[in-house]
């Protein structure tokens, strides 16, 4: 069937009009949206319940819009009674008394007061307007619907909805007074009188969801989750500048802050002054390219209550990232920082209580150490006059024996009380040194004439290689001849009968490197981390087969940094060890550093190959 052109053009001018009221709707809707938003913002911090938030929104948007359309109601009906002049003032006072109402309810936080106000005086102007333009029998009556839908879109609720109904019934006697004495005359109904009505209904097409308690009920929202939704943080949309564009509505329970306080350089100036530069420095990294950058920094809050300090900071860490791209904005995320700042202050407290309990042990070590050498110097020195026999002989041989083994104990006892007393001054920095110039050699020959009758008695090759440029040395010489004393000695226990060990020396640049060498049981791997530290053997504590506390290695250690040296160790299990010693020639570049005696780091571990089987250098 053919169809006629008029009803083909009606039928396109349907469509038209169809689509012209569906983008009609469509951006009232958006623009509906944008006000709610703004709305939003100016509600009070505290509120927290969303549907209370709900109800100031709502009450706030509409004390917002309301005295444009009751003004424009005024210019059309009241200047015949009032005047121009007055007009105006009326207007301009509904303006004031609205946005009052406005001010209170975004201060307070609570619409007690605002709400029940505005219902009334809109119940007066509705009554007044109905009144003015002729009574029921014009369309402006139509207006008295808009008191309980208002009353019913704040809290869509039957309650609201009853005394929205209730304030409409009060019109009713309430204009008839006012058109009996200030409207008596009034001009005739006309058609212009639907203005208001139509211009009231316009303002419910982007509410009429709410009308029947939802909103958009007919599509699911298929739009991603938005980024605020998906973290517990606050996000923060800034521009390259670092102006902040748009805040998440977290900071309200996070921050304490209604978001609107952030925006442009709010956020900047609520950063404590000291961690500005560092904030500054990671924002001049993302507009140089850079990806992402975290800052732990210190906000201002505000109080909550009168006894906290004006200056409120709290940690917060601040992830700032960017697309990377020039000219695009940055998100910042805002996020708690109190758990990490107090592990961080609880790590410095241990610290500092571990560090305040190893002086405390120095410090005992040292006055036991001290109170031990009294006694046995008198030990020792009554042993040597009895074995002498100053003052007559032993009547029985065993008796010699019994005091040369008193006199052997009370100075091996003595050894150890000085290597306690030596280490324990290290590590509280009272081991005072005096460098002097001397040839490294004589260090060695008094180190070889001591070890050699130990180095004998267990059938071990004692060598020594010492190039001629090893030369002169600025150190402490009682110190290097501690340090050779100690190696020598730990690679004669540690090495079986039958096998060698050998001291080098030879200069390389501006220092001086020695080593001691055997073919001992060497070190595990595992245990060359334990090295190094006051009484520990690298046996088992239950079936070491060696004598000694394990300080020899841990005095070299600390006296090795009081030169500000190096030392590694090199060490294969089943096949020996070689420790290596380099100490600067000239001696400590720090005097006074010297005499303080602090430990330097030893350097990290390495690891090498030898044909002899692998070998692991350690610090």
């Amino acid at each position: 069937m053919r169809i006629s052109e008029p009803t083909r053009d009606v039928r396109l001018a349907g469509k038209n009009a169809s689509a012209c009221v569906s983008v009609f709707a469509t951006r009232s809707s958006d623009v509906f949206d944008a006000v709610t938003s703004a709305c939003d913002r100016l509600v009070h911090p505290a509120v927290a319940d969303e549907a209370e938030r709900e109800r100031q929104r709502h009450l706030i948007g509409m004390l917002l819009a309301s005295p444009f359309l009751m003004g424009a109601a005024t210019a059309l009906f009241l200047p015949a009674l009032l005047g121009a002049s007055m007009t105006l003032a009326f207007i301009c006072g509904l303006f004031s008394l609205a946005w009052l109402f406005v001010l209170q309810i975004s201060s307070s936080g609570s619409d007690r007061i605002a709400a029940p106000l505005a219902l009334a005086l809109g119940t007066v102007f509705v009554a007044m307007i109905v009144a003015s333009a002729g009574g029921f029998v014009s369309p402006v009556s139509v207006m008295i619907a808009a008191l309980p839908l208002e009353a019913y879109l704040r809290e869509r609720t039957s309650r609201s909805l009853l005394v929205g109904g209730a304030a409409a019934l009060a019109v009713l006697p309430l204009q008839a007074l006012l058109g009996s004495i200030l409207f008596a005359q009034i001009g005739p109904v006309a058609g212009w009188h639907w203005v208001l009505p139509i211009a009231y209904g316009m303002t419910l097409l982007p509410r009429i969801g709410g009308l029947i308690g939802q909103a958009r009920p007919t599509q699911p929202d298929q739009r991603p989750t938005a980024l605020e939704d998906m973290i517990e943080a606050v996000v923060v949309r800034m521009t390259p500048n670092g102006e902040v564009a748009d805040v998440s509505a977290q900071a309200r329970s996070m921050l304490r802050i209604a978001p609107e306080l952030m925006l442009g350089s709010g956020l900047f100036d609520r950063i404590h002054i000291s961690d500005r530069v560092a904030y500054l420095c990671a924002l001049a990294d993302l507009r140089e390219g850079a990806a992402r950058r975290k800052v732990e920094l210190r906000l201002r809050l505000p109080r909550m209550q009168d006894d906290q300090p004006n200056d409120n900071y709290r940690p917060f860490c601040i992830e700032l990232m960017s697309s990377g791209l020039p000219g695009q904005a940055f998100v910042a995320l805002i996020r708690d920082n109190d758990e990490a700042v107090q592990l961080r202050e609880a790590l410095v407290a241990s610290a500092e209580a571990t560090e305040a309990l190893e002086l405390a042990k120095g410090r005992f070590l040292a006055a036991v150490s001290h109170e031990l050498r009294t006694p046995l110097n008198a030990i020792i020195g009554f042993s040597d006059m009895l074995l002498l026999e100053m003052f007559g002989s032993f009547g029985d041989p065993r008796q010699k024996e019994y005091v040369a083994l008193v006199r052997d104990s009370g100075r091996h006892l003595l050894e150890v009380v000085n290597s306690i007393l030596d280490v324990s001054k290290i590590e509280s920095g009272a081991y005072a040194t005096n460098p002097e110039p001397f040839q490294f050699v004589e260090a060695v020959r008094m180190c070889e004439q001591m070890m050699s009758l130990q180095a004998e008695n267990k059938a071990i090759s004692l060598t020594t290689q010492i190039a001629p440029e090893a030369g002169e040395i600025q150190a402490d010489k009682r110190a290097v001849q501690q340090m050779l004393i100690n190696l020598v000695s730990n690679a004669i226990k540690f090495t079986p009968k039958g096998g060698s060990v050998a001291l080098g020396a030879k200069r390389i640049g501006s220092r001086l490197h020695f080593w001691v060498s055997d073919t001992g049981i060497g070190i595990a791997e595992d245990d060359l981390c334990r090295l190094g530290k006051p009484f520990t053997q690298v046996q088992n504590d239950y079936t070491r087969q060696f004598e000694g506390t394990g300080l020899g290695l841990a005095l070299v250690k600390g006296l090795v940094s009081l030169h500000e040296g190096t030392m590694s160790i090199e060490s294969a299990l089943g096949e020996g060890t070689t420790v290596t010693i380099t100490l600067p020639v000239a001696g400590p570049t720090s005097q006074k550093g010297c005499e303080k005696g602090a430990l330097l780091p030893m350097p990290p571990a390495k690891r090498k190959e030898d044909n002899n089987g692998a070998l692991r250098k350690a610090g």
